[in-house]
């Protein structure tokens, strides 16, 4: 069985950045225009008044200070509060297969590779631009790589779902190299009319090269010694948006078209089973929970993660045992764990371990443990 190696990463940041304060300016203001609008709705109580919210809310309820979008300006106008993204022509180079390619550069770059020695493109996200051509096809072309991609979702465990799957294929001899790719334009599915959910999200894309040991010549490789998934279906993390949406012309816009969440219950849900799938990786691998010097996490919550990894220890995790990048980036689905991966490696000395691990919709949870070579 071919030794799988993690040889490379990339990270994808756009521009723009919203801090708390900005973001909370604009839906105050909404909520104002809401409010005044409905007044004698409000007063006959067959409308509820909307309550503004502050940014020590928050950071209190996330630890999220900002967050990185592709466009601000329409997420801040009170009137629209979404993104002003102009459509491209299908001649153009599409806005997800785009930053795809930038984060994908850098993973090369990184693993010491080119697009010749890629055989397989995986794009892995919540949020596909478009049902059809793959977007992974899009980016292969775009590159000039001479093989084969398509598409998976699996939320915001995407991106530990698609190592798994390109671990496989280096295994098998399907390919040599795979480029695993995470674009999370996550502006595109908020709600930032919703008082518990407009904060939430980032946008951002990683990059994943998988390989073959045998053949990486990467200065920065990581042995992947296990992998473990695990699905279970649940209605508390949902986005209802679709194709099938225009049968049913009353559902056209509704919030449940968005992401919508139960935050209580997917924190009571979600983090014992996180912890306990990270324990089993760790297990299988014939490795102990003291051997770890390092936990990528997903990064959707604070709280959350603080909870988690202080399930696994048994005691608060030292900040760079289980690194926090959302404060600044806020909940960039399935980018995340590989965000605090890419960003938290490289002071790691030889030999040392790790877990990558990602939880989100479905419910879905992914675990890597690897081994710096």
């Amino acid at each position: 069985m071919k030794q799988a190696v993690i040889s490379g990463t990339g990270l994808f940041t756009p521009a723009n950045s919203i801090s708390n304060e900005e973001l909370v300016t604009a839906f105050n203001a909404y909520v104002e225009l809401f409010n005044a609008e409905n007044a004698t709705a409000i007063a006959a109580g067959t409308v509820t008044a909307l309550e503004p919210s502050s940014a020590g809310f928050i950071e209190k309820a996330s630890g999220i200070k900002s967050r990185y979008v592709m466009e601000k300006t329409g997420i801040l106008d009170p009137k629209r509060m979404t993104p002003r993204i102009a459509e491209r022509s299908n001649d153009e180079l599409s806005l997800q297969a785009e930053i795809c390619v930038a984060a994908a550069r850098q993973a090369l770059d990184r693993a010491g590779r080119t697009p010749a020695d890629i055989d397989m493109v995986l794009v892995a996200c919540s949020n596909m631009q478009r049902a059809y051509p793959a977007m992974a096809v899009e980016v292969q072309q775009a590159f000039g790589i001479d093989g084969f991609g398509f598409d998976m979702n699996v939320a915001c465990s995407s991106a530990t779902f698609g190592i798994q799957t390109a671990v496989g294929a280096v295994q098998s001899g399907q390919a040599r190299a795979v480029l695993i790719l995470n674009p999370e334009i996550t502006s595109g599915h908020l709600d930032y009319r919703d008082r518990d959910s407009h904060f939430i999200f980032g946008d951002a894309c990683t990059a994943i090269i998988v390989e073959s040991k045998e053949g990486a010549v990467s200065k920065h490789q990581w042995d992947i010694l296990d992998t473990k998934l695990k699905t279970s279906f649940s209605n508390n993390i949902r986005n209802n948006f679709g194709f099938m949406n225009r049968f049913d012309e009353a559902g056209i816009g509704a919030p449940d078209k968005l992401f919508k969440q139960q935050g209580r219950k997917v924190f009571k849900d979600v983090c014992p089973m996180a912890a306990q799938m990270i324990k089993d990786s760790i297990d299988r691998a014939g490795l102990k929970v003291e051997q770890m010097s390092r936990f990528w996490l997903h990064q959707a919550n604070l709280s959350m993660n603080q909870l988690i990894s202080r399930t696994i220890l048994g005691r608060d995790a030292e900040p760079m045992e289980a690194p926090v990048i959302l404060d600044t980036y806020a909940n960039t689905s399935s980018a995340g764990s590989i965000i605090a991966f890419h960003k938290h490696q490289d002071d790691l000395p030889s030999g040392a371990y790790g877990v990558i691990c990602s939880f989100g919709a479905g419910y879905s949870i992914g675990s890597v443990v690897v081994r710096k070579a």
